[in-house]
């Protein structure tokens, strides 16, 4: 087929007079080298992880949009405090879009990249909020026939970040996990992982109607942060499935500080548990999201075995090698449209993204509303 000579990919820059900017620019279609594949994006997911390059530390609240079409431009002011924040990135245009599937239509004349011709692939390349998008044949993952690219375009980040939980549980030495914002898709996917390999996990929600989604997919154990009885239905849940691992998506405030004493309180009813330094088992919280951007608070008083830190998808890749790495994208491949099925409720248009409305509602993050991008949809 014929290429265009160039394509849109969607930038955003921090400019030095403190405003965010989110626009389109054409850029030149690539010639692929030999080990290289030239992939028409038909869906990207906006995932949490791609608002924070979107919009960094700028006040969307007070975003807007000028021009239109392949024109418009998404502006947001930025504080003084949020360029202090971001003075790394000021001036430099960043690509967008973690991952994306669609089809591959040029090849270099590798063997890998001739086999891919024609294929509908997924991939996670950074910069895929574009039409087109030149990558390494390896970093593809080949769908099945029969899936799409919108049931392969959330292949990557929260299917392998589930596994991921499952496999840190493993390494770590624990054997049952405490997840928050468990009402995500994410935590859909993680509930049906961990009912499928016969784990124990306890979900924290927010809201009611958060915890009779789970319900309805069988979770055993969910616990609602906004109840008075939280604390005591958490240590019940915790001292259930003695869990002593969680991963917090929201990072700021004190719930990471109220697992880890609930966990402790669990362990305490343990007979012959007590100990003046508290409970010997590490009790390990991980915080790999930030939906709360306060900052995190620990109120000590669960021992002295425990553990607060960050955790990322590339940082485990990296630690566990390509040989795991591609045994999860293969279970992934297999189970795509089942265990790990992602549902969106709103597609929209690179040129739709940058409306300030519609940015307005993916910012928003509602449960059960997902927004995917359709590169090659017009208007």
């Amino acid at each position: 087929m014929s290429l265009p000579i160039s394509y849109a990919q969607m930038l955003s820059t921090v400019t030095s007079n403190g405003e965010l900017r989110l626009a389109l620019t054409q850029v030149d279609m690539p010639t692929p080298g030999p080990d290289e594949v030239v992939i028409k994006i038909e869906a990207t997911p906006i995932n949490p992880s791609d608002l924070g390059v979107m919009f960094g530390w700028s006040t969307t609240t007070d975003a807007s949009t000028s021009g239109s079409g392949k024109d418009s431009v998404l502006t947001a002011p930025v504080s003084p405090q949020g360029m202090q924040i971001m003075k790394a990135r000021i001036d430099q245009s960043l690509p967008v879009g973690n991952e994306g599937a669609g089809t591959v239509v040029a090849a270099g004349d590798s063997e890998l990249a001739t086999s891919l011709m024609g294929k509908v692939v997924a991939v996670m390349g950074g910069g895929m909020y574009a039409e087109y998008r030149c990558v390494k044949a390896n970093m593809c993952l080949p769908l099945l026939p029969g899936n799409t690219a919108k049931d392969g375009a959330s292949s990557f980040i929260n299917p392998l970040t589930a596994l991921a939980m499952l496999e840190t549980m493993r390494m770590e030495g624990h054997t049952a996990l405490v997840h928050t914002a468990a009402a995500s898709n994410l935590g859909q996917m993680l509930n049906r992982i961990c009912i499928a390999d016969g784990v124990e996990l306890v979900n924290i929600v927010r809201k009611e109607e958060q915890a009779e989604i789970l319900r309805g997919l069988g979770a055993k154990y969910i616990v609602n942060s906004s109840s008075d009885d939280f604390m005591s239905e958490l240590t019940n849940a915790i001292h259930a499935t003695g869990a002593t691992l969680a991963f917090d998506a929201t990072g700021g405030g004190t719930l990471a500080s109220n697992i880890l004493s609930a966990m402790e309180a669990a362990a305490a009813r343990t007979p012959g548990a007590y100990s003046i330094y508290g409970s010997i088992k590490h009790k390990q919280v991980y915080l790999y999201g930030g939906l709360n951007t306060s900052e995190t608070t620990l109120t000590r008083g669960y021992g002295m075995a425990w553990g607060v830190g960050g955790w990322l998808l590339p940082s485990f890749m990296a630690r566990v090698g390509m040989k795991v790495v591609m045994g999860l994208q293969a279970r992934v491949a297999k189970e795509l449209t089942t265990t790990f099925a992602s549902h969106y409720t709103n597609e929209v248009s690179l040129e739709e993204a940058l409306q300030a409305e519609t940015a307005g509602n993916y910012i928003a993050k509602a449960t059960g509303e997902k927004f995917v991008i359709c590169p090659q949809k017009k208007g």
